[in-house]
């Protein structure tokens, strides 16, 4: 069974947070030890706690003061190279989360703008419901990517047609065709609020009207 996930925030409860940093502390020196073992590196620990009259030293405070010495030995760019404070630990994870929402934000719209195309072709829903030039540039930009892939399927399945007719076999790119240009009619004959399907379709195809939209660039 999986544990809980524990959030990162101060424990309030007095005893609570002391057999925290308890269990904390051992499975941290545990840590440090297999590191040092597995990887046969030099390593240190010094932990001050409100529990304890003197600080904690891992391995010893003989080990503490070698490995100390030997960092003190190092030039300033050499010790600063990977350094990271409390600061610039949290500067790196509010970017990282930054980046994650806009992540999941694009792939939500995406969906968003996927469905109100199938709504569209299928007759449930009109482009005048789109109230702003985003939308219609977003939903122009899934519109392309579909259609690029549309065609991709049909040059892969020409290709594959023309193979089978060296082998006498019956073609397939009619079939592809017929199926690519039925939902390219489908798109002009859906797509218009007030303007032709042919100028809704050179609407859509100019990168001068979609290529700007906020979550596509």
């Amino acid at each position: 069974m999986t544990r809980k996930k524990v959030k990162l925030a101060y424990i309030a409860n007095d005893s609570a947070r002391k057999a925290t940093f308890k269990k904390r502390k051992k499975g941290l020196m545990k840590k440090m030890s297999e590191l040092s073992t597995l990887c046969d590196i030099k390593a240190c620990a010094i932990i001050y706690s409100p529990y304890d009259s003197q600080p904690e030293a891992w391995p010893s405070p003989a080990g503490v003061q070698h490995v100390l010495s030997k960092f003190r030995g190092l030039s300033e760019m050499e010790q600063t190279k990977k350094m990271m404070n409390q600061e610039s630990f949290l500067r790196q994870r509010i970017n990282k989360a930054n980046e994650q929402l806009k992540k999941q934000c694009k792939e939500n719209r995406e969906k968003e703008m996927t469905q109100v195309m199938y709504q569209n072709l299928s007759g449930e829903f009109g482009l005048q419901n789109l109230m702003n030039m985003a939308d219609l540039n977003d939903l122009g930009y899934m519109i392309d990517m579909n259609l690029k892939d549309i065609n991709k399927r049909v040059e892969s399945l020409a290709k594959m047609g023309s193979h089978d007719n060296s082998q006498g076999s019956p073609a397939a790119e009619p079939e592809a065709n017929s199926g690519s240009q039925q939902f390219i009619n489908l798109l002009q004959g859906n797509i218009g609020f007030g303007i032709g399907g042919d100028e809704m379709m050179n609407f859509f195809a100019s990168d001068s009207n979609w290529s700007n939209g906020p979550l596509f660039p």
